[in-house]
């Protein structure tokens, strides 16, 4: 599939640099085939049901940003999975020059170590300490991982500490923020209990590979990174149990419902996982687990705009996509959000 099917025109200013005063003010374009409405985050619980189970991805941003130097050039490290004991991949900028056994040093007495080198900047780095000892190391050395699109317009600051972060994350280990559940408060996670919505919880720690442009022209020829997930067994028993009963799986995010069709078999049933997943969604998928995704508006030729292409429709997306840049939604990370029903079970 071409991946010019996926491109529309976004002007610059509808990218959002910071988000709205209240995170469940933003705006919410819901979308439902040809059906378009407009309205605000909290009004998501109008289009639920007692029953429905919504799940929600735990996973909490890490500070993976890191400078440093290498034989007295500078070096910029973003780190994108964690491997264990003190080792990760990451993105290096700039690679060109460096070669496996460099050493990189950063402040706080971190230091890494180049074990191997692989395509488009991607190292293996050791760490020459792991587990709280990093994580306290990365929080000194660190700083938070905004998305280059905001990065490259404004420096990280002190806001962005609490912007960047789920009101529910939970478990150290993303790099980039699973930015839909950006728009919850515990007001609004209140008001789905008092509904009877169900809500559950996944783990997903989202790399800096989301950010990566699609450099080639179908899509046969991307390769997706892979990103570390987990759904316990009580979790998967509940996604069933509400498909049995005719209620609905709505998945908070991409990422999300990412890891909840990596678990799902070919017959719909989702099983415990964990482990990585390198899922790749495009047009012509067939979904297994999820009926409904809440998700903000993504970049032209992005893996995240076909996923929710294969997910609505491509058409349908690509209006309503028109009609919010028309509308002035704001876009990407610090943006609006929008409700997204499932074309096939229109």
């Amino acid at each position: 599939m071409k991946v010019d099917l996926f491109d529309f025109e976004l002007p610059k200013e509808r990218i959002a640099l910071r988000p709205v005063a209240t995170r469940d003010g933003a705006r919410f374009l819901v979308v439902k085939g040809k059906k378009l409405e407009d309205r605000i985050i909290s009004d998501l619980v109008d289009y639920l049901e007692e029953g429905d189970v919504m799940v929600f991805n735990d996973t909490r941003v890490i500070p993976a940003r890191l400078s440093g130097k290498r034989r007295d050039a500078k070096m910029e490290l973003t780190l994108h999975m964690n491997e264990g004991e003190g080792r990760w991949k990451a993105f290096a900028r700039p690679a060109k020059k460096l070669k496996v056994d460099d050493i990189i040093h950063f402040s706080a007495g971190l230091e890494a170590v180049v074990l191997e080198k692989g395509e488009a900047g991607e190292v293996c780095i050791q760490f020459n300490m792991a587990g709280d000892k990093l994580r306290h190391a990365l929080d000194q050395a660190g700083v938070m991982p905004l998305p280059p699109y905001i990065a490259s317009q404004r420096g990280v600051d002190d806001q962005d500490l609490q912007d960047y972060q789920t009101v529910y994350s939970k478990k150290d280990g993303a790099v980039a923020a699973p930015t839909a559940g950006l728009h919850f408060t515990d007001r609004m996670l209140a008001a789905l209990d008092q509904k009877g919505i169900k809500r559950t919880q996944v783990t997903l720690h989202v790399g800096a590979g989301t950010f990566l442009p699609v450099k080639v022209e179908d899509t046969d020829d991307h390769k997706m990174h892979s990103e570390w997930g987990e759904i316990d067994q009580e979790t998967a028993d509940l996604i069933n149990q509400a498909h049995v009963h005719g209620k609905r799986v709505v998945a908070v995010g991409t990422t999300s419902l990412r890891l909840l069709e990596s678990a799902a078999d070919d017959q719909g049933q989702l099983h415990a996982f964990s482990d990585a997943t390198d899922i790749f969604i495009t047009p012509g998928y067939k979904f297994k687990a999820v009926d409904i995704l809440m998700t903000n508006f993504h970049l032209p030729k992005s893996t995240l705009f076909m996923l929710v292409s294969a997910f609505a429709g491509t058409e349908v997306m690509k209006a309503a996509y028109t009609h919010a840049i028309e509308e002035k939604y704001r876009f990407y990370s610090y943006g609006d959000g929008s409700l997204l029903f499932r074309e096939d079970l229109l």
